[in-house]
């Protein structure tokens, strides 16, 4: 928007919500600083805290320990209307007898804006997402995408200094939906305002944000740009959420110099064994993405045989779902094969995964071992 000032810095200190009646915090002492400017995504499996996380700041729910501040403002114990906000919800929350043009202004109205700054304001965040020709529409004759958009316009209206979103697209079909989260990114990396995202779609979660925060049962996994969160999974939670298809968790024993994978010895570092050794364990977790697998047939015997039970062919590549023998139990491993080398329902591989592309965790802890 033209003449955007105004933009802030995000801070939970600590933030906890406990619902009355509950003796385990639904958002236990939240700790993130998101920067001026940020698109911070928090994701996690349903009932991990990250919408409750989201109406904490929004105002919607009480904080029972801790503080939140927008810029130097400690809005804590502020009303919604008082904290220069904008929140999109997953409804989308239209009026259905208003206009497109009614609804983007609506909140401008009520404060009191006068019509033709109010109609500059509408007309100029229509222009930026497609809506110019649609304004005397009534909701009821827009599809769901661009009911979506209406509702994004509503938010940028305002000129907030924080935009909240919840799960804006879960009522989206899939393809609508990779073209919509392309169209906020970019949006938000245009508009420059400070958003704070929730989905509980990880891959979503990493094509959208500047930093991903993880939740589980309330608790702050890990905060980090996607790369470094796909490259470096603090613990196994993370490791099993991060990545699609996900990681493949193995346990196995720690032998001389490294791990015992079937057959084969993988070089682990020596500061992952020392870790685990000092607590005592005598096997550690690897994750292994599904790309990071050397495959061979069955005429080889190294690292694990993989019955193939499924292949998915992808074109380009393809990915087996197969079942090892590790140790007692037949565990699940996934992975990915060239689209031109596409094994059989029913063959044996042989994979061993690449040693500097291997995770390795504490199976006592979960916490990551490995540098």
């Amino acid at each position: 928007m033209k003449g955007y000032i105004t933009m802030a810095s995000v801070t939970f200190d600590k933030a906890t919500r406990l619902y009355p009646g509950s003796d385990k915090p639904a958002v236990d002492q939240l700790e993130i600083e998101i920067a001026d400017g940020e698109f911070l995504v928090l994701v996690g499996p349903s009932g991990c805290g990250k919408s409750t996380s989201l109406r904490m700041l929004a105002g919607l729910e009480d904080v029972n320990g801790g503080s939140i501040r927008i810029g130097d403002r400690d809005v804590t114990h502020l009303p919604p209307k008082d904290r220069d906000i904008a929140m999109v919800f997953q409804n989308y929350a239209l009026y259905p007898h208003m206009t497109v043009a009614d609804n983007m202004g609506f909140a401008l109205k009520i404060a009191g804006v006068n019509k033709s700054e109010i109609r500059a304001k509408v007309e100029e965040a229509a222009k930026i997402l497609d809506l110019t020709p649609y304004l005397d529409r009534k909701p009821k004759a827009l599809s769901g995408g661009q009911r979506q958009r209406v509702a994004m316009g509503r938010a940028i209206v305002r000129e907030p200094q924080v935009f909240l979103m919840d799960e804006p697209l879960s009522n989206l079909d899939a393809k609508l939906r990779v073209s919509t989260r392309t169209q906020i990114a970019s949006l938000q990396r245009r508009l420059g305002i400070t958003t704070v995202y929730v989905t509980h779609d990880q891959v979503e979660a990493l094509t959208m944000g500047d930093r991903v925060a993880v939740l589980k049962d309330g608790l702050l996994q890990q905060v980090d740009s996607p790369r470094n969160m796909y490259d470096r999974p603090a613990n196994l939670f993370v490791a099993g959420f991060i990545g699609s298809p996900a990681m493949n968790l193995v346990e196995v024993p720690i032998t001389d110099g490294g791990v015992r994978f079937g057959n084969s010895v993988v070089p682990v570092s020596r500061e992952a064994l020392s870790a685990a050794s000092a607590r005592g364990d005598r096997t550690v977790t690897v994750g292994i993405r599904p790309e990071h697998f050397d495959v061979s047939g069955a005429d080889s015997d190294a690292g694990l045989a993989v019955s193939v039970n499924v292949v998915e062919e992808l074109g380009a590549d393809g990915y087996v779902y197969g079942s090892a023998r590790v140790g007692a139990e037949d565990k699940d491993l996934v992975v990915r094969v060239g689209g031109r080398a596409v094994p059989q329902k029913g063959s044996v591989l042989h994979v061993v995964p690449r040693a500097e592309e291997l995770h390795v965790f504490s199976t006592s802890t979960g916490e990551r071992l490995s540098g």
